[in-house]
Parts: C-alpha cells; structure tokens; sequence
C-alpha cells in the first residue's frame, strides 16, 4: 500500500499541494500551514491513478470533523472522478452483540469492530462489487437497509473510528493507501461533542425510534451534564488510549481549530 513517500505512486508532491492552495494560488503573507477542503481534494485527485482504487482512511476522535471533511472534498471531486464514503461505524458488532459481550459502554473501541470484515471488504473493492455494512445514527445501531454494494470507485474514503493500530498488533493503517488524521484540543472536541448530542436529543423529541428518545425525560441542564460525562468517562480515555495511535501512522495530519480553519501539521 501507498504511503505519501512513495513517490512513484504519486503524481505529484502532494505537500506541495496542500502548501500552495487552491489552483496553486496563495495570498502573500498567508498562513502556509492553513488548508482547506478544496486542496486536500486537489491531492487527492494528484494522487489518483486512472484505472486503480485510491483508498484514503480520514480518522481522528469523535466529533473531530471526519464526516464533514469527508463530504467537502467529495463535493469537490464528484463532477469528475467516481468517489464514494463509506464509514466504519457499519462494521461495529451490533448492539445486541455488544449487550452480549458487555461492551456496550465501550462502543467505538477497538474490540467493538469487526475488523476481519472491514479488512475484507476494503481489499475486495479494488477488485469488484463488495457490500459496505450501513450504520444509522438515528437508532445508534448497524443498519443493513443501508447496506451499499460498491465497486472499484477512483476514490474511497473510508471516515471513522477503527483505523487505528490496535494493542493486539493490528494495523489497519495497511489496508489504506493514505491516512489522514483531524487533529483538534481536547477542550474543543468536548464543545462538538456536546453541541452534537444535545442536537440529536432535541431531534428526538416525538421520535421513539431515536436512540436519544431515552433521554427526553431529562431537561436540558440534565442532558448536557450527562454528554458530557459520556466525553470524560468514554470517548476522552477512547482518543487516549486508542484513536491517538493512528496519528502516528497517519500521512497528513490536519489541526482543527474551534472556528473549523484547518492547519496542516508536521508528524
């Protein structure tokens, strides 16, 4: 698999890419560390080859960003290249599995995944038609009404939690061609992830289906405390022990800041 050092794979320099802006234009006495979703799509079209499969891993804690940054730069490529995102919350064990095995509060963690069928599916799309495991946000559980078969795109993305190297030696950093972590603080994760959850209770409302339709019995107040107990007691020891690891793998690293500025960072 490709790593942004092989050159041969590439087209061009893609740090060049990210440094120089869109189109190749640049203010003078601009930032050069500051991207956008523009350039990033430019590198990964550079990085293309007419005929193969780019798979690009966009990983980073909870509330990082990945799905949004995932969904920019496809925007930007879909009038002219065949990109698909699929996310590995579709290869979580499902939640009765998880009630089984205990692991429900522990949801997102390595052990959560089913990592053999992520692998498998991910060598198997540069081939031909494999089925990609949906996931629904709304019942917090797999969904496979939203299964989707896809074939040999120009350019997968592949966002989530999951990609990490694990502590049992395993690295899905292998099955990737290019790994980008979204890197962020702590401080700033936590207002996301609470904003986020307090959105999804109050879309909740009347919505029994919802996985958040539990919480409705508390108050707001209430609801806030409770994410963020979530944050400090699952998802922060999560990005420590875990989701981190792969920024040490990872291509790119981009910093986002509170206002959502991107910043690429050295490793």
């Amino acid at each position: 698999m490709m790593g942004l050092e092989d050159a041969s794979r590439l087209n061009t320099d893609p740090l060049r890419i990210l440094r120089r802006g869109p189109e190749g234009q640049r203010d003078a006495g601009a930032d050069p560390s500051q991207v956008d979703t523009i350039t990033i799509a430019e590198l990964l079209a550079a990085s293309a080859i007419p005929g193969e499969t780019l798979i690009v891993g966009v990983t980073g804690s909870v509330a990082a960003g990945k799905t949004t940054l995932c969904n920019a730069v496809a925007r930007h490529l879909q009038s002219t290249l065949r990109i698909e995102t699929v996310s590995t919350d579709g290869f979580l064990l499902s939640n009765e599995t998880l009630a089984a095995r205990d692991l429900s509060m522990r949801k997102g963690y390595p052990e959560t995944y089913d990592l053999n069928r992520m692998s498998g599916a991910l060598q198997r799309v540069r081939l031909g038609p494999v089925c990609f495991p949906g996931y629904s946000h709304r019942t917090y559980d797999v969904a496979p009404e939203l299964d989707r078969t896809l074939s040999r795109p120009d350019i997968l993305l592949v966002e989530g939690l999951g990609l990490s190297p694990t502590p049992g030696g395993r690295n899905p950093r292998a099955l990737l061609d290019m790994l980008i972590y979204v890197d962020a603080s702590e401080n700033d994760l936590e207002t996301w992830f609470v904003d986020r959850f307090l959105q999804l209770w109050r879309a909740a409302d009347g919505d029994e289906a919802s996985f958040y339709f539990r919480f409705r019995s508390l108050d707001e107040k209430q609801t806030e405390a409770f994410a963020r107990t979530v944050w400090t007691q699952i998802n922060l020891p999560n990005l420590h022990a875990n989701i981190s690891r792969a920024r040490e793998v990872a291509d790119l690293i981009l910093t986002k800041s509170l206002d959502h500025t991107l910043r690429l960072t050295e490793s």
